[in-house]
Protein backbone atom coordinates (compact mmCIF):
# COMPACT_ATOMS: atom_id res chain seq x y z
CA UNK A 1 0.00 0.00 0.00
CA UNK A 2 2.02 2.93 -1.34
CA UNK A 3 1.83 6.62 -0.50
CA UNK A 4 1.62 9.77 -2.63
CA UNK A 5 3.07 12.96 -1.15
CA UNK A 6 1.63 16.00 -2.95
CA UNK A 7 2.90 19.11 -1.15
CA UNK A 8 3.20 22.30 -3.17
CA UNK A 9 6.05 24.59 -2.18
CA UNK A 10 7.61 22.18 0.32
CA UNK A 11 10.81 20.17 0.16
CA UNK A 12 9.51 16.60 -0.04
CA UNK A 13 12.80 14.93 0.88
CA UNK A 14 12.58 15.11 4.71
CA UNK A 15 8.96 13.98 4.63
CA UNK A 16 9.74 10.99 2.41
CA UNK A 17 12.73 10.04 4.57
CA UNK A 18 10.72 10.04 7.79
CA UNK A 19 7.73 8.28 6.26
CA UNK A 20 10.04 5.63 4.86
CA UNK A 21 11.51 5.01 8.30
CA UNK A 22 8.08 4.79 9.92
CA UNK A 23 6.45 2.72 7.16
CA UNK A 24 9.24 0.53 5.78
CA UNK A 25 8.70 -1.47 2.64
CA UNK A 26 6.32 1.01 1.02
CA UNK A 27 6.98 3.17 -1.99
CA UNK A 28 6.49 6.89 -1.40
CA UNK A 29 6.11 9.00 -4.53
CA UNK A 30 5.53 12.62 -5.42
CA UNK A 31 3.33 13.50 -8.42
CA UNK A 32 6.55 13.90 -10.44
CA UNK A 33 7.79 10.36 -9.73
CA UNK A 34 4.48 8.49 -9.60
CA UNK A 35 4.17 5.62 -12.08
CA UNK A 36 2.05 3.00 -10.32
CA UNK A 37 -1.16 4.97 -9.70
CA UNK A 38 -3.11 1.81 -8.88
CA UNK A 39 -0.74 1.05 -6.00
CA UNK A 40 -1.41 4.28 -4.09
CA UNK A 41 -3.53 3.70 -0.98
CA UNK A 42 -2.91 6.98 0.86
CA UNK A 43 -2.42 10.55 -0.35
CA UNK A 44 -0.69 13.13 1.87
CA UNK A 45 -1.32 16.67 0.73
CA UNK A 46 -0.61 20.32 1.26
CA UNK A 47 -2.13 22.53 -1.44
CA UNK A 48 -1.83 19.88 -4.12
CA UNK A 49 -2.50 20.83 -7.73
CA UNK A 50 -6.13 20.47 -8.70
CA UNK A 51 -6.88 17.05 -10.13
CA UNK A 52 -3.54 15.53 -9.08
CA UNK A 53 -5.27 13.01 -6.81
CA UNK A 54 -7.49 11.67 -9.59
CA UNK A 55 -6.93 8.27 -11.12
CA UNK A 56 -5.95 6.51 -7.89
CA UNK A 57 -8.35 3.52 -7.86
CA UNK A 58 -6.96 2.08 -4.62
CA UNK A 59 -7.09 5.34 -2.65
CA UNK A 60 -8.31 4.72 0.90
CA UNK A 61 -7.69 8.07 2.62
CA UNK A 62 -6.39 11.58 2.07
CA UNK A 63 -4.31 13.12 4.89
CA UNK A 64 -3.86 16.86 5.23
CA UNK A 65 -0.30 17.75 6.21
CA UNK A 66 -1.46 20.82 8.12
CA UNK A 67 -4.12 21.73 10.65
CA UNK A 68 -6.56 23.00 8.02
CA UNK A 69 -8.34 21.13 5.24
CA UNK A 70 -9.74 23.99 3.15
CA UNK A 71 -6.80 23.53 0.76
CA UNK A 72 -7.92 19.93 0.24
CA UNK A 73 -11.53 20.80 -0.47
CA UNK A 74 -10.45 23.56 -2.84
CA UNK A 75 -9.79 20.79 -5.38
CA UNK A 76 -13.02 20.56 -7.39
CA UNK A 77 -11.83 17.18 -8.73
CA UNK A 78 -11.12 15.70 -5.30
CA UNK A 79 -11.71 11.92 -5.18
CA UNK A 80 -14.44 10.54 -2.95
CA UNK A 81 -12.15 9.32 -0.17
CA UNK A 82 -12.11 10.15 3.56
CA UNK A 83 -10.15 13.31 4.43
CA UNK A 84 -8.20 13.13 7.69
CA UNK A 85 -7.17 16.20 9.70
CA UNK A 86 -3.90 16.34 11.59
CA UNK A 87 -4.51 16.48 15.34
CA UNK A 88 -1.10 16.34 16.95
CA UNK A 89 0.07 17.55 20.38
CA UNK A 90 3.14 19.24 18.90
CA UNK A 91 1.10 21.29 16.43
CA UNK A 92 -1.45 22.15 19.14
CA UNK A 93 1.28 23.28 21.53
CA UNK A 94 2.90 25.45 18.86
CA UNK A 95 -0.40 27.18 18.12
CA UNK A 96 -1.13 27.82 21.79
CA UNK A 97 2.35 29.27 22.27
CA UNK A 98 1.74 31.75 19.47
CA UNK A 99 -1.73 32.71 20.65
CA UNK A 100 -0.60 33.23 24.25
CA UNK A 101 2.39 35.26 23.04
CA UNK A 102 0.15 37.55 21.00
CA UNK A 103 -2.43 38.00 23.75
CA UNK A 104 0.39 38.96 26.12
CA UNK A 105 1.88 41.28 23.50
CA UNK A 106 -1.33 43.33 23.43
CA UNK A 107 -2.09 42.95 27.13
CA UNK A 108 1.39 44.07 28.28
CA UNK A 109 1.60 46.80 25.58
CA UNK A 110 4.81 45.42 24.10
CA UNK A 111 4.71 47.50 20.94
CA UNK A 112 4.31 50.70 22.95
CA UNK A 113 7.32 49.96 25.14
CA UNK A 114 9.30 48.87 22.11
CA UNK A 115 8.70 52.31 20.60
CA UNK A 116 9.66 53.94 23.89
CA UNK A 117 12.90 51.97 24.01
CA UNK A 118 13.90 53.07 20.53
CA UNK A 119 13.14 56.68 21.47
CA UNK A 120 14.90 56.29 24.87
CA UNK A 121 11.74 57.34 26.73
CA UNK A 122 11.23 56.19 30.33
CA UNK A 123 7.49 56.26 31.00
CA UNK A 124 6.29 53.78 33.61
CA UNK A 125 2.56 54.48 33.23
CA UNK A 126 0.84 52.62 36.04
CA UNK A 127 -2.31 51.90 34.01
CA UNK A 128 -1.45 48.25 33.31
CA UNK A 129 -4.53 46.09 33.98
CA UNK A 130 -4.34 42.60 35.42
CA UNK A 131 -5.06 39.59 33.22
CA UNK A 132 -8.36 39.09 35.03
CA UNK A 133 -9.54 42.47 33.75
CA UNK A 134 -8.94 41.50 30.12
CA UNK A 135 -11.68 39.68 28.22
CA UNK A 136 -10.42 37.29 25.54
CA UNK A 137 -12.88 35.92 22.99
CA UNK A 138 -11.89 32.80 21.06
CA UNK A 139 -13.55 32.05 17.73
CA UNK A 140 -13.30 28.30 17.16
CA UNK A 141 -13.50 25.66 19.87
CA UNK A 142 -11.84 22.72 18.20
CA UNK A 143 -8.70 21.08 19.57
CA UNK A 144 -6.59 24.20 18.95
CA UNK A 145 -9.10 26.61 20.41
CA UNK A 146 -9.75 24.60 23.54
CA UNK A 147 -6.04 24.21 24.26
CA UNK A 148 -5.41 27.93 23.79
CA UNK A 149 -8.38 28.73 26.02
CA UNK A 150 -7.04 26.50 28.79
CA UNK A 151 -3.60 28.10 28.67
CA UNK A 152 -5.01 31.64 28.68
CA UNK A 153 -7.29 30.81 31.60
CA UNK A 154 -4.29 29.45 33.49
CA UNK A 155 -2.73 32.92 33.17
CA UNK A 156 -5.86 34.48 34.64
CA UNK A 157 -7.52 35.96 31.54
CA UNK A 158 -11.30 36.19 31.38
CA UNK A 159 -11.81 33.78 28.47
CA UNK A 160 -14.95 32.86 26.52
CA UNK A 161 -15.35 30.93 23.29
CA UNK A 162 -17.61 30.69 20.26
CA UNK A 163 -18.40 27.79 17.95
CA UNK A 164 -20.82 27.23 15.11
CA UNK A 165 -22.88 24.72 17.06
CA UNK A 166 -23.44 24.40 20.84
CA UNK A 167 -20.46 23.14 22.81
CA UNK A 168 -20.40 22.77 26.58
CA UNK A 169 -16.94 23.13 28.13
CA UNK A 170 -16.40 22.87 31.87
CA UNK A 171 -15.12 26.16 33.25
CA UNK A 172 -15.49 28.08 29.98
CA UNK A 173 -18.31 30.41 28.95
CA UNK A 174 -19.39 29.38 25.46
CA UNK A 175 -21.54 30.92 22.75
CA UNK A 176 -22.77 29.60 19.41
CA UNK A 177 -24.61 30.65 16.28
CA UNK A 178 -25.09 34.15 14.88
CA UNK A 179 -26.63 35.62 18.03
CA UNK A 180 -23.97 33.98 20.13
CA UNK A 181 -21.27 35.50 17.93
CA UNK A 182 -22.60 39.00 18.56
CA UNK A 183 -22.77 38.31 22.30
CA UNK A 184 -19.21 36.96 22.37
CA UNK A 185 -17.81 39.94 20.47
CA UNK A 186 -19.68 42.40 22.69
CA UNK A 187 -17.76 41.11 25.76
CA UNK A 188 -14.33 40.87 24.12
CA UNK A 189 -11.23 43.04 24.41
CA UNK A 190 -8.89 40.71 22.49
CA UNK A 191 -10.54 38.70 19.71
CA UNK A 192 -8.69 35.53 18.68
CA UNK A 193 -9.73 33.64 15.55
CA UNK A 194 -8.74 30.01 14.98
CA UNK A 195 -11.60 29.38 12.60
CA UNK A 196 -11.40 27.13 9.55
CA UNK A 197 -12.21 28.67 6.19
CA UNK A 198 -15.75 27.87 5.09
CA UNK A 199 -18.51 29.69 3.22
CA UNK A 200 -19.74 30.97 6.60
CA UNK A 201 -16.37 32.23 7.85
CA UNK A 202 -15.07 33.81 4.64
CA UNK A 203 -14.74 37.56 5.24
CA UNK A 204 -16.15 37.27 8.77
CA UNK A 205 -13.43 39.43 10.34
CA UNK A 206 -14.67 42.66 8.82
CA UNK A 207 -15.77 46.19 9.65
CA UNK A 208 -19.24 44.98 10.65
CA UNK A 209 -17.77 42.67 13.27
CA UNK A 210 -15.13 45.11 14.53
CA UNK A 211 -17.83 47.73 15.14
CA UNK A 212 -19.36 45.40 17.76
CA UNK A 213 -16.18 45.22 19.85
CA UNK A 214 -16.50 47.23 23.07
CA UNK A 215 -14.35 50.26 23.80
CA UNK A 216 -14.78 50.10 27.58
CA UNK A 217 -12.04 47.58 28.32
CA UNK A 218 -8.60 48.12 29.84
CA UNK A 219 -6.92 46.56 26.78
CA UNK A 220 -7.69 46.70 23.05
CA UNK A 221 -9.82 46.14 21.17
CA UNK A 222 -7.29 43.95 19.38
CA UNK A 223 -7.56 41.26 16.71
CA UNK A 224 -5.49 38.08 16.54
CA UNK A 225 -5.91 35.72 13.58
CA UNK A 226 -4.04 32.45 13.16
CA UNK A 227 -6.93 30.62 11.50
CA UNK A 228 -7.27 31.37 7.80
CA UNK A 229 -6.51 34.50 5.79
CA UNK A 230 -9.74 34.18 3.85
CA UNK A 231 -11.64 34.89 7.07
CA UNK A 232 -10.35 38.46 7.26
CA UNK A 233 -10.89 41.58 5.18
CA UNK A 234 -7.54 43.30 5.33
CA UNK A 235 -8.77 46.65 4.02
CA UNK A 236 -11.27 46.69 6.90
CA UNK A 237 -8.52 45.85 9.41
CA UNK A 238 -6.39 48.77 8.23
CA UNK A 239 -9.39 51.11 8.26
CA UNK A 240 -10.36 49.99 11.78
CA UNK A 241 -6.80 50.58 13.02
CA UNK A 242 -6.68 54.04 11.47
CA UNK A 243 -10.07 54.92 13.00
CA UNK A 244 -9.14 53.58 16.43
CA UNK A 245 -11.85 50.91 16.28
CA UNK A 246 -8.98 48.44 16.66
CA UNK A 247 -5.95 49.36 18.75
CA UNK A 248 -3.80 46.58 17.37
CA UNK A 249 -3.68 43.33 15.41
CA UNK A 250 -1.57 40.18 15.21
CA UNK A 251 -1.86 38.31 11.93
CA UNK A 252 -0.29 35.01 10.91
CA UNK A 253 -2.53 34.41 7.87
CA UNK A 254 -3.47 36.63 4.96
CA UNK A 255 -5.83 36.95 2.01
CA UNK A 256 -2.84 36.51 -0.32
CA UNK A 257 0.25 34.58 0.76
CA UNK A 258 3.03 35.47 0.79
CA UNK A 259 1.80 38.88 1.95
CA UNK A 260 2.46 41.27 -0.95
CA UNK A 261 5.32 43.72 -0.44
CA UNK A 262 2.98 46.66 -1.02
CA UNK A 263 0.51 45.63 1.70
CA UNK A 264 0.01 48.46 4.22
CA UNK A 265 0.09 45.86 7.00
CA UNK A 266 3.88 45.58 6.72
CA UNK A 267 4.58 49.14 7.80
CA UNK A 268 2.16 49.50 10.68
CA UNK A 269 3.62 49.57 14.18
CA UNK A 270 0.26 48.47 15.59
CA UNK A 271 0.31 45.23 13.56
CA UNK A 272 2.39 42.11 14.23
CA UNK A 273 2.98 40.08 11.05
CA UNK A 274 4.25 36.49 11.03
CA UNK A 275 4.63 34.36 7.86
CA UNK A 276 1.95 31.71 8.47
CA UNK A 277 4.19 29.87 10.90
CA UNK A 278 2.21 30.06 14.15
CA UNK A 279 1.92 26.27 14.09
CA UNK A 280 4.32 24.83 11.55
CA UNK A 281 3.75 21.23 10.54
CA UNK A 282 7.00 19.65 11.74
CA UNK A 283 7.82 16.57 9.63
CA UNK A 284 8.77 14.51 12.70
CA UNK A 285 5.47 15.04 14.52
CA UNK A 286 3.10 14.98 11.54
CA UNK A 287 4.64 11.89 9.89
CA UNK A 288 4.53 10.06 13.22
CA UNK A 289 0.84 10.89 13.55
CA UNK A 290 -0.03 9.88 9.98
CA UNK A 291 1.97 6.66 10.12
CA UNK A 292 0.23 5.75 13.37
CA UNK A 293 -3.18 6.37 11.83
CA UNK A 294 -2.34 4.27 8.76
CA UNK A 295 -1.07 1.33 10.81
CA UNK A 296 -4.08 1.46 13.14
CA UNK A 297 -6.45 1.64 10.15
CA UNK A 298 -4.81 -1.40 8.58
CA UNK A 299 -5.31 -3.28 11.85
CA UNK A 300 -9.03 -2.59 11.59
CA UNK A 301 -9.42 0.64 13.61
CA UNK A 302 -11.55 3.45 12.14
CA UNK A 303 -9.89 6.60 10.82
CA UNK A 304 -10.01 9.42 13.36
CA UNK A 305 -10.43 13.17 12.99
CA UNK A 306 -12.31 12.97 9.73
CA UNK A 307 -13.27 16.22 8.03
CA UNK A 308 -16.89 16.71 7.00
CA UNK A 309 -17.21 17.67 3.36
CA UNK A 310 -20.54 19.43 3.79
CA UNK A 311 -19.06 21.67 6.49
CA UNK A 312 -15.67 22.09 4.85
CA UNK A 313 -13.68 21.18 7.98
Amino acid sequence: MNLLLAATGWDSAPWIARLGALLPGRRIDTPATLEDRAGVAYALTWRHAEGSLQGLPGLKAIFSLGAGVDHVFADRLLPDAPVVRVVDPDLTQRMSEWVVMQVLLHHRQFRRYDRQQRARIWNEDGAQPSAGEVRVGLLGLGVLGLDAAAKLKALGFDVAGWSRSPKAVVGLATYHGREGLDALVARTDILVSLLPLTADTRGLLSAALFAKLPCDGRTGPALINAGRGGSQVEADIVAALEAGVLKGASLDVFETEPLPADSPLWGREDVYVSPHNAAISAPEAVTRYIAGEILAFERGAPLRNLAERDRGY
